[in-house]
């Protein structure tokens, strides 16, 4: 399936999320609204949402619960994204102005923390314990993350597994808990549970490590961001860190210095090292290698439309120009 027809098989399952977060996310204060409908507008594909929809109809649910988790997931993921671009200073994405750039950075991060918590309160209401736990346990692993990346802003010495720590905690916990415990509210059992929280995590990996790939390669305007936001905010990524690692001495101190400068009109020099070292070929290959595992692991689940749509993600998370 193309990304096109995932999203005409989840039309439904997709239209009553945003409903109940177009509800949950209205407050009485009015800057709160005016924030949320301008994260609304942006749209975005709303992946994350999608696989918990996807997961739970793959895993047989057939209640109606998982629109109240994937909206869950959702209000968690753009809470991280408004903190985000206040760290990191960034006044453009998904093609539009960010809040903080509009609004300004407290507002933004007060907005992500009023996302946080409406989130726990839909969490509240799903009345499990075992979700509530899991929930918790990835907010404070994705925080946990974003503390390592800021500590690795700016270091040259970052190496790739270093850097496979970050991602695993700031992207991919986050899909294994939108697939996993889209099962787990299925009633799948031990087995089928992990085996989605396997996807979900080898899909964020694989989604991720695409990510930082188009980040140098990638179509601006497609992307909605700057080309070398990454390199700008001394991040260094995996494209970077391995040609760092083959790279002649004299061309390793001078990535170290731009790293550590945040040089981003050096992006030509970065891009030359990257080439020489074929590691974009290297970046790729690790991503399909995350994109293959996630499939594995849905080896044993019924063959349904849902199944092959979750099979087709992990084929798109690395084959998407955006």
């Amino acid at each position: 399936m193309s990304i096109e027809s995932i999203q005409t098989l989840a039309r439904d399952e997709m239209a009553a999320v945003d409903v109940l977060i177009r509800a949950e996310l209205h407050s009485d204060v009015m800057l709160i609204n005016q924030i949320s409908e301008h994260i609304i507008v942006a749209g975005g594909k709303r992946l994350r949402p999608m696989l918990t929809a996807l997961a739970a109809r793959a895993a047989g649910y057939r209640g109606q619960d998982h629109t109240a988790l994937a909206a869950i997931i959702e209000f968690i993921h753009t809470a991280t994204l408004l903190h985000d671009d206040v760290v990191d200073e960034s006044d453009l994405r998904r093609g539009r102005k960010t809040a903080n750039a509009l609004w300004g950075n407290a507002p933004s991060v007060l907005v992500g923390d009023f996302l946080y918590s409406r989130a726990f309160q839909l969490m509240v209401g799903l009345d499990s314990m075992a979700i509530q736990k899991r929930l918790a346990d990835t907010t404070n692993r994705i925080a946990e993350g974003e503390v390592l990346q800021l500590l690795h802003v700016h270091n040259p010495d970052t190496d790739e597994a270093a850097y496979l720590n970050v991602i695993e905690r700031k992207t991919a916990a986050l899909f294994s808990a939108a697939t996993g415990l889209a099962a787990h509210l299925a009633g799948a059992d031990s087995t089928a549970c992990a085996a989605m929280d396997d996807y979900g995590l080898h899909l964020g990996m694989a989604f991720q490590i695409a990510d930082d790939v188009l980040d140098y390669v990638g179509d601006a305007e497609a992307l909605g961001k700057n080309l070398g936001d990454d390199l700008a905010e001394g991040k260094a990524t995996l494209p970077l860190i391995h040609a760092m690692g083959l790279a002649e001495a004299s061309v390793r101190e001078r990535l170290r210095l731009i790293i550590a400068t945040g040089d981003a009109t050096a992006m030509p020099e970065v891009l030359a090292a990257i080439a020489s070292s074929d590691s974009l070929r290297y970046c790729t290959d690790k991503a399909h290698f995350h994109a293959d595992a996630a499939k594995a692991a849905l080896h044993a689940l019924p063959e349904s439309a849902w199944k092959k749509a979750l099979l087709d993600l992990a084929d798109y998370s690395v084959a998407r120009s955006h």
